[in-house]
């Protein structure tokens, strides 16, 4: 069942009534017009060019739903999900866009704690589904980036490795989604200064071996700043991501999957992923060959996916 929420941001002339069903949110083009306060053909011109450019798989973030008109008639009308609306929000560069995002990241945070705690019977039904999705990811992986030697068997030790976790899962209870033992309170933030630093001398070394061109590390409007605080945000005075390890997590995702630079997103996600690793003192807790595979993993995932790979890096960073 969808549920029908309210979007008000004070500088938007009216409210946008956002569908949440599943674990996202949806919009209508129409609706992202008036989110972003553009005219409704800028907007269907950058969706267009999201999935021309290959950015989102189109049936994977669109959706069909049931909106009954003014004349009083049943539609089924068009709608897009999160991660087309972050990418069109980078695109238009929207100041509504960065404030839209933080809004419905809480509201996705509270509607998954209220509606969607994790118990025994419904982790035991999904489970085999779950697996199935970590097996179908790992056979795309290996097939389009056509993986081998240390790195192809790094991939398959990544999935060996989550499977035996279904057991730890089964032990969260209804009221509870406690974190995997072992994981610790973030002690810092990744600093926006330190990360461009770290980002222009990543540059320098590869078009020093002419694996960079000048598009390499090219910011995206102010997307990096807005993945970083996205990261840090709190609700209710409380840490989204409340560990070290889920923030490492999502740093990793979200750069890989957002694409806030032009050219070379794989590997700026794996060099802040490390940077902020080394910055909680976790560096050594991934190796090089299982980065590369994580990476990939995470670029040849598909948005449902999301929540597994989350899982699993948190699964693989988690000191014991």
């Amino acid at each position: 069942m969808s549920e029908i929420i309210i979007y008000e941001d004070p500088d938007a002339p009216n409210p946008v009534q956002v569908t949440l069903e599943g674990d996202t949110v949806w919009l209508t083009q129409a609706q992202m017009a008036e989110l972003f306060g553009r005219e409704r053909s800028v907007i269907t011109k950058h969706v267009r060019n999201v999935f021309r450019d290959g950015e989102l798989n189109q049936e994977a973030v669109r959706a069909f739903f049931a909106h009954t008109a003014a004349d009083g008639k049943t539609y089924q009308t068009e709608y897009y999900n999160l991660d087309v609306i972050i990418s069109v929000g980078y695109r238009v560069k929207s100041s509504r866009g960065v404030r839209f995002r933080q809004w419905a990241t809480s509201v996705l945070k509270d509607h998954l704690l209220r509606g969607y705690s994790l118990n025994r019977q419904r982790l035991a039904e999904g489970g085999v589904e779950e697996a199935q999705a970590a097996l179908d990811l790992l056979a795309r992986t290996l097939i389009t980036n056509r993986l081998v030697s240390d790195t192809g068997q790094a991939v398959v030790a990544l999935i060996s490795g989550y499977a035996r976790t279904w057991r730890l899962l089964l032990q969260y209870d209804e009221d509870s989604l406690a974190l995997p033992e072992g994981c610790q309170p973030a002690r810092g933030v990744l600093n926006y200064d330190l990360a461009s630093s770290a980002i222009a001398g990543l540059k320098a070394d590869q078009a020093g071996r002419g694996d960079a061109t000048s598009l390499f590390g090219l910011e995206r409007g102010d997307a990096l700043a807005a993945i970083l605080g996205n990261i840090e945000q709190t609700m209710f005075g409380e840490p989204l991501y409340a560990s070290r390890e889920l923030k490492a997590a999502h740093l990793l995702y979200f750069i890989i999957k957002d694409h806030p630079f032009t050219d070379g997103n794989k590997r700026i996600a794996s060099l802040l992923f490390i940077l902020y690793l080394h910055q909680e003192n976790m560096v050594r807790v991934i190796g090089d060959a299982a980065l590369t595979a994580l990476t990939l993993l995470v670029a040849e995932s598909q948005p449902a996916n999301k929540n597994l790979l989350i899982r699993l890096i948190v699964n693989l960073i988690t000191e014991s």
